[in-house]
């Protein structure tokens, strides 16, 4: 249930594995929280958008491999960057392309725009980090990890890099969730750290050819198909009266929680559906908010920047659509776990662009997703991946290491896949 990223992986991995697969998806589009939009600019021109602009890093190597076995180009559908957080002002971080960890050492010792102290003082807290496994205590939140190092680092390094992988705060973020996404990123594969900005829409990316590859297989992918009810009986688990063997839950959390909860049936403890059902539903959601805005002559130094961003000027990236998909003057402005109302977030974000672009855009489209990812914060108790026999839950939000990304989505999906077999 569900054609997201985490239920197009679970399908794949299911369907080469043997089984006969059938998905439902409520929607027509495929992509769930990460999937393509239809647009028009003020010229009249047709664009493709996204309802969120999302980003991939070269450390997401489970989805990398699995867009390429659907048979997606990741070398023409991904432009790959160096990682890189410049400001317009020019300040900010960019790695060079070194081996592991050299990028890492190189890029901090040259990055002149902040003070020789701050740059000791962020290698000697990556020191640590590594020589203690990328490891805290569970209650640490990123602000409490990071409290020793220089408003600098904090402001162009560690702020920018948590939201946009946590999209939560530094002062409520998970610290141990941070450390295993700089481990991956920065400390894991070569190029695990380079940014890799999709040219076309995130339905295409994955999602639309992932479902080509099921029906030349003979799965089934139905869109615009909600499932009002499940339930268990005569061990087979029945949705809206249709039997299966087992079923995987890649839908919402607030979803799976209704559905679970009103399960009933011989295949599973209604007191352990109950409790799953609670957890599910206790989780706390973060809003990203991101608005497309256009001038005719608008283009960016770089195909991304990073913004300053306060209470006043929300924004905290603006993406080059038009160096990306050829959209000119389309750019995308991201305000991860944004607050308040949407026009009050266009309005703050037209300023911001006026005050550190020098732009005069116009807005194309708002997209805000309320329930885009889970507040990933200290000690949180996420819900399992088994809920009972042939019942499985997978997405992003389910109990693993990675925090609410397309990477967390795509390894729930495929090990909730190879759960099926045991």
């Amino acid at each position: 249930m569900g054609a997201g990223w985490a239920g197009m992986a679970a399908a794949v991995a299911a369907t080469r594995a043997g089984h006969e697969v059938t998905v439902f998806e409520a929607a027509r589009t495929l992509g769930g929280r990460a999937r393509g939009l239809e647009g028009h600019l003020p010229d009249g021109r047709a664009v493709s958008l996204d309802n969120g602009q999302h980003i991939l890093i070269g450390a997401y190597t489970e989805t990398l491999r699995l867009m390429r076995e659907v048979g997606v180009d990741t070398q023409t559908a991904l432009q790959r960057l160096p990682l890189t957080l410049k400001f317009p002002d020019g300040a900010g971080l960019q790695l060079p392309s070194l081996p592991v960890p050299l990028d890492v050492l190189a890029g901090i010792l040259r990055n002149g725009s902040w003070p020789l102290p701050e740059r000791l003082g962020l290698l000697r807290a990556a020191l640590g980090w590594k020589l203690r496994g990328f490891e805290c205590e569970a209650q640490l939140s990123v602000a409490d990890l990071c409290r020793q190092l220089g408003p600098h680092v904090m402001q162009e390094l560690i702020e920018p890099l948590c939201v946009s992988a946590l999209n939560t705060p530094a002062q409520q973020a998970s610290a141990q969730v941070f450390l295993r996404v700089l481990r991956d990123a920065l400390f894991g594969v070569r190029g695990g750290s380079q940014l890799l900005l999709p040219r076309i829409d995130l339905s295409a990316l994955f999602p639309q050819a992932a479902a080509r590859w099921l029906a030349q297989r003979g799965a089934s992918v139905q869109t615009g198909t909600r499932i009002s009810t499940l339930q268990s009986g005569h061990g087979r688990w029945m949705l809206d009266g249709q039997g299966f063997d087992s079923v995987l839950l890649a839908c919402p959390s607030t979803e799976a929680a209704r559905l679970v909860a009103g399960a009933a049936g011989p295949q599973a403890e209604p007191a352990a559906l109950q409790a799953w059902a609670a957890s599910a539903a206790a989780l706390h959601f973060e809003a990203i908010t991101t608005v497309y805005a256009w001038a005719a002559t608008a283009r960016l130094p770089a195909p991304m920047l990073a913004l300053r961003h306060d209470t006043q000027y929300p924004a905290q990236f603006v993406f080059d659509r038009g160096q990306l998909d050829g959209s000119s003057g389309l750019l995308a402005f991201v305000v991860s776990a944004s607050r308040g109302e949407r026009e009050t977030i266009q309005a703050q974000v037209l300023q911001q662009a006026r005050r550190q672009l020098g732009l005069d855009l116009q807005v194309v489209q708002t997209v805000v997703e309320k329930r885009a990812t889970f507040a990933c914060t200290p000690a949180l108790r996420r819900p399992a991946q088994t809920i009972a026999p042939g019942l499985l839950a997978c997405g992003d939000y389910v109990a693993g290491p990675y925090p609410a990304t397309l990477e967390g989505a795509v390894r729930s999906g495929l090990t909730a896949a190879q759960a099926l077999g045991r």
